[in-house]
């Protein structure tokens, strides 16, 4: 399992769970990304999350594949 961490720009509050997918190289595309979401491939806070602009706050921690990620701010 890849442990990491996102950290959210000063004058951001949160970012969208597939945005951050893809910012973060696990999805290819946008749309590689909302299927992972509607396949029930991700998890957020250790529940499996259907919503595919989740708005992702600082704490948060995502689950997909081998990679672990922490928002932070």
């Amino acid at each position: 399992m890849q442990k990491s961490t996102f950290t959210l720009r000063p004058d951001d509050e949160f970012i969208e769970l597939i945005k951050l997918l893809k910012l973060k190289q696990i999805a290819q595309t946008g749309g590689h990304a909302k299927m992972m979401v509607e396949e029930g491939l991700v998890k957020v806070n250790g529940e499996q999350e259907f919503r595919k602009r989740n708005k992702l706050r600082p704490g948060d921690i995502i689950e997909v594949e081998e990679y672990t990620i922490e928002i932070t701010a």
